[in-house]
């Protein structure tokens, strides 16, 4: 899931940030759980009141769930305040939402942002197109007053979709970048980089505990909440600073190496649910479980899901494993299919997308200010 992102300006805070995220599924394209779904909303509304502890630093959003694979939290934008729900990205590096102009058909069943509504909006002439593997999109950008739990950024660019395709049946309706400015589509500051030069947050990290439960988990700014790991973090650095991608050493199952047998990149990207990675090197994986392929995804017993192997992604000289309980998931007809999928994006070197799945079992801290990525067990 690669798209953009932009933000600004922020309030000075001493504390630690935690921004619930709600576990999604992507909607079925049937009237019926749509319909399903949407007295869901109705029947759960999501409050962005604040909640903490007394004589806490850490403040949280209350969470509603929605149940599966993708994982969003809400944000507001605008003067009176118009609240969003959106995908929190390692892989991209801007904000965007749809706006009220939107004239596709996709935009329709999201919240669209009415400027007219806003008395901090500031029109910009910039534009936009984005095109990747999930959809394509075009728009314009402004700024407004962007507020992400305690942090309140203004005058902050962000793009608005005027059009856009591929992404029905998505169950949120924007995405927030947390990626390095270079990659930024818009050529703006990234929102992680306003907190970071304005002083807002106080150590420049942020972190993501991915729960396996459909509440609980959340995505926090300025510094890390240690209940949410056991053991040490194991710090990894960069290739290069720019992209939150490491050196993988290889990938093993049964003591047995069978992917990135040289060495090879790794992607530590929230924005994407599954494990992708090149298309033969998948197709063997998927044959050493023994899946069964019907249509897009590759089918196991889930009798068997037990007695199936781990597979282990050693990184930086240490393992961590990844049971088949993890990397395999359970649809609505209560069959099992594999999390692993082809990366269809053509890259020079052998390349693996580290998404939820893994980040579900491992606790990743960001560390801007080293240029490195830290992983520990979740909890």
């Amino acid at each position: 899931m690669k798209w953009l992102v932009l933000l600004g300006l922020v309030a000075f805070s001493e504390c630690i940030v935690k921004i619930p995220l709600t576990r999604v599924k992507i909607m079925r394209k049937t009237r019926s759980e749509k319909h399903m779904l949407n007295n869901f909303l109705k029947e759960h509304a999501y409050r962005l009141n604040l909640t903490s502890s007394p004589g806490s630093n850490i403040t949280t959003h209350p969470l509603r769930n929605i149940k599966d694979m993708l994982y969003v939290g809400n944000i507001t934008i605008g003067t009176p305040p118009q609240e969003f729900q959106v995908v929190f990205d390692t892989g991209s590096s801007d904000l965007w939402v749809p706006s009220v102009f939107c004239t596709s058909r996709t935009c329709f069943s999201h919240v669209l942002f009415r400027h007219l509504e806003s008395s901090t909006f500031r029109p910009n002439n910039k534009t936009f197109i984005v095109e990747d593997s999930s959809g394509s999109m075009k728009g314009v950008v402004a700024r407004d007053t962007v507020r992400i739990g305690d942090l309140v950024i203004t005058d902050q660019e962000f793009g608005l979709s005027m059009a856009q395709s591929g992404f029905e049946g998505m169950p949120f309706d924007g995405v927030l970048g947390l990626n390095y400015p270079n990659l930024s589509f818009t050529g703006g500051i990234p929102i992680f980089d306003n907190l970071k030069n304005q002083g807002a947050i106080s150590e420049p990290v942020f972190a993501f505990y991915l729960s396996n439960k459909p509440e609980g988990s959340v995505v926090m700014f300025g510094g890390v909440d240690k209940s949410y790991y056991q053991g040490a973090l194991h710090w990894v650095p960069l290739i290069q600073a720019g992209n939150w991608r490491v050196h993988m050493d290889r990938i093993s199952m049964n003591r047995r190496v069978i992917s990135c047998s040289g060495g090879c990149e790794a992607l530590v990207d929230t924005g994407t649910s599954l494990i992708q990675g090149p298309r033969r090197l998948v197709n063997n994986i998927l044959r050493l479980i023994g899946t069964i392929p019907r249509g897009s995804k590759h089918y196991v017993s889930c009798f068997a899901v037990n007695t199936l192997p781990s597979i282990i992604f050693t990184i930086n000289g240490f393992n961590y494993p990844l049971p088949a309980q993890a990397y395999t998931i359970k649809d609505s007809s209560g069959n099992c299919y594999t999390s692993f999928k082809e990366n269809t994006a053509s890259t020079s070197t052998e390349t693996w997308i580290l998404g939820d799945v893994f980040l579900r079992q491992y606790f990743s801290v960001y560390d801007r200010g080293n240029d490195r990525i830290g992983l520990a067990q979740a909890v």
